[in-house]
């Protein structure tokens, strides 16, 4: 039975900011965190004065490997002004963000800080697919990275035991798919924002200005199940059940609850936090759910008082198809092996009763690793202030969001619920 965890003091998110998330051979890491910057300043309803932050969580994972560069706390410290107050930087793999703003949320509900800066930045198109997956494979436990176990492997083994116990089927990891493009394709600063017909359309119509063969494709899953549009990475994970390699960032305003209405009248304000760890694949009791992801989960609703019914929509960390359909279970959105039967049914549509990765997910909006964190919380900023523009949730009254972030192969988890009072 876990405890029911409080915070000293309440803390309110005033601001947020996002880059655009893609590939950027003319970008650096500094370019895109500048970027984030300047969009969460302009974000504050009242002004936020950078001199008034009083310490900077940056999650980063491996920049050190992707750039030859570590350390990049104080190098975005210096970037924004922020030199010489204290700078921390996170490593939690896949989750390196949403530990920074954990580590913020405490900071000020501790007492020490009254505003603080969170966010996350990732710089991973300046090598090649090969290694990236070496640095992404960084995050595997030993035993498994040791013989080729690398992410699509984990997660196809994954989705492999699910569908034996469940009784799904490649058709069900097509439904997540097809949503979540449905989504980016309404949000400009994803990576991906073009719909499975968008893409599918695009092919049809560059084989006829080449004079090649068309392809017949009937409609979207028709499109997945070809092999030559669609092949196999580690299966049943295809092309299209898998996040690309990113570049990104995120930041996020917190302040001491006291003072939020001096920044803005509309705040959020966290709810509840949780994070867990897990063991590696090999030494877990049941592949097909995340105990990490259960026990941020408990840990959060038992903070908040909430329940998950409770959650109007939530960012899920579907870095692979699978990924999201064992979460919405872990989450307890859905019963075990209830999750892929919800997707199929449209509950987790934009206009659906459970709205899912609004932003397209990791799956569309992209993956920088060490930002996706605060992007998750970013997009629910965004939807809790009614500001998501043309994939603003239709919930009359929204009041309350969540983000779950996994880091490795579940070795860190979290999962924060903010809301608007």
């Amino acid at each position: 039975m876990q405890k029911r965890r409080k915070l000293g003091r309440g803390v309110a998110v005033v601001g947020a900011g996002m880059s655009k998330f893609g590939m950027f051979k003319d970008k650096d890491s500094k370019d895109l965190f500048a970027e984030a910057f300047t969009e969460m300043l302009s974000s504050v309803d009242k002004g936020a004065d950078p001199n008034d932050i009083d310490a900077l969580y940056l999650g980063n994972f491996t920049n050190d490997f992707f750039m030859h560069q570590g350390h990049w706390g104080p190098i975005i410290s210096d970037l924004i002004g922020l030199a010489p107050k204290p700078a921390t930087r996170t490593e939690g793999a896949c989750a390196s963000s949403a530990l920074a703003f954990r580590e913020g949320v405490f900071a000020i509900a501790s007492g020490f800080y009254d505003v603080v800066l969170v966010g996350g930045v990732e710089e991973m198109s300046k090598r090649t697919t090969e290694e990236v997956t070496e640095g992404l494979a960084l995050a595997t436990v030993p035993y498994e990275g040791k013989v080729g176990f690398t992410f699509p492997g984990v997660f196809g083994a994954l989705a492999t035991a699910y569908f034996e116990r469940y009784g799904a089927t490649r058709e069900h990891l097509m439904n997540v798919t097809i949503k979540s493009h449905n989504n980016a394709r309404l949000n400009s600063k994803a990576q991906f924002n073009l719909s499975i017909r968008d893409l599918m359309n695009s092919r049809i119509e560059r084989a006829k200005k080449k004079g090649e063969p068309v392809p017949t494709w009937a409609d979207e899953k028709d499109f997945l199940r070809d092999l030559r549009a669609n092949p196999v990475i580690a299966w049943p994970m295809h092309l299209y059940d898998c996040c690309p390699i990113s570049d990104g960032a995120a930041c996020i305003l917190l302040v001491a609850e006291e003072i939020a209405k001096n920044f803005t009248d509309n705040p959020l304000y966290v709810a509840g936090i949780g994070q867990g760890s897990g063991r590696g694949l090999h030494a877990a009791e049941d592949i097909t759910y995340f105990e990490a992801t259960r026990y941020a989960a408990q840990e959060a609703y038992g903070m908040s008082g909430l329940k998950p019914e409770d959650i109007q929509f939530s960012e899920v960390h579907d870095c692979f198809s699978m990924a999201e359909i064992v979460h919405l279970e872990d989450l307890g959105f859905f019963k075990p092996g209830e999750g892929y039967k919800a997707v199929e049914e449209g509950l987790t549509r934009l206009d659906g009763p459970k709205p899912i990765n609004t932003s397209g997910g990791l799956k569309c909006k992209g993956h920088p690793v060490g930002a996706t964190g605060a992007s998750q919380l970013y997009e629910v900023w965004k939807q809790l202030r009614v500001e998501a523009g043309e994939r603003q949730v239709p919930i009359k009254d929204l009041r309350v969001g969540a983000a779950h972030n996994l880091g490795g192969t579940g070795g860190t988890c979290t999962f924060t619920i903010l809301e608007r009072r």
